[in-house]
């Protein structure tokens, strides 16, 4: 049968450090497939197909994914077309203190100014049709079924803060996964309540509440609501975006409504610090 084959088929490549992985899309539920190299970090590879520059470019909208727009409150794990293009160019020393990667070697020889608009947006398409990025009907780019299988050890080592919490301080990680399947959660539902890491893909939840026999989370018992979002639907469907859509176009109503998400979340953030 077909397990058999690709157990076979994987037994063959594995002393080139290659593996045959799959996973489901987390819309659709198609099962998608990727060849991985097991050894060599993604990031890494990639940097044999792109510039410094380029390299340096994607590592700003990963950030900007997994940190900037993935936040307590606001979970959405994308970021719009307009805002990608914006972070052509590289941040200037005095708006450092960006998150070092392991990897931060591969982006040596970069030459610190960046790429222009319309090379951003060249590369944005590129990373689309070799399948690292998808881009909704909304103009959001996110990580593909691919792009999530390759990137999964190196996001968890990057974006999820190991040991730095303050002692009894509850902390909820950037990369979570779907309680029920156990892989990665971008697109989805979380639980209402902030500090709890519970979230399910939206394709996971009928069969998952159906055995549990309650709509209750499984981790902190609190009443699931089906409305809170994580995805590009944790800001498509608030209030501030949905007005600004009545009274202007997608596209300029997405980028002031990402941006208002940002300074609700900093607000938040100088609370929790009081």
């Amino acid at each position: 049968d077909f397990q058999s084959y690709l157990s076979a088929a994987n037994t063959a490549i594995s002393p080139f450090d290659f593996e045959i992985r799959s996973t489901y899309h987390q819309a659709s539920r198609i099962r998608i497939y990727a060849l991985v190299n097991t050894t060599s970090d993604p990031i890494t590879q990639l940097a044999t197909t792109r510039t410094p520059d380029e390299l340096a470019f994607l590592k700003r909208v990963l950030d900007a994914m997994f940190e900037t727009y993935n936040t307590r409150r606001h979970e959405i794990m994308a970021i719009t077309s307009t805002q990608a293009v914006h972070l052509h160019k590289a941040p200037s020393e005095s708006e450092g203190n960006r998150r070092e990667t392991q990897n931060g070697a591969a982006t040596q020889g970069s030459s610190g100014q960046g790429l222009s608009m319309v090379q951003a947006e060249k590369v944005l398409k590129g990373l689309v049709e070799e399948g690292w990025f998808e881009k909704s009907q909304k103009g959001f780019y996110s990580l593909s079924p691919r792009g999530i299988m390759e990137l999964r050890a190196w996001l968890i080592e990057t974006y999820n803060d190991n040991g730095e919490e303050d002692e009894g301080e509850e902390t909820v990680p950037k990369i979570k996964s779907c309680f029920a399947c156990k892989e990665i959660i971008t697109v989805g539902q979380r639980c209402p309540k902030n500090t709890c890491p519970c979230r399910l893909h939206n394709i996971c939840t009928q069969n998952f509440f159906r055995v549990q026999k309650t709509n209750k989370c499984p981790l902190c018992k609190t009443e699931w609501t089906g409305k809170d979002y994580v995805g590009e639907k944790a800001v498509t469907t608030t209030e501030k975006y949905l007005q600004g859509k009545r009274r202007s176009g997608a596209t300029s109503n997405s980028r002031r409504s990402m941006q208002i998400v940002a300074n609700e979340d900093e607000d938040d953030e100088e609370q929790d610090d009081d």
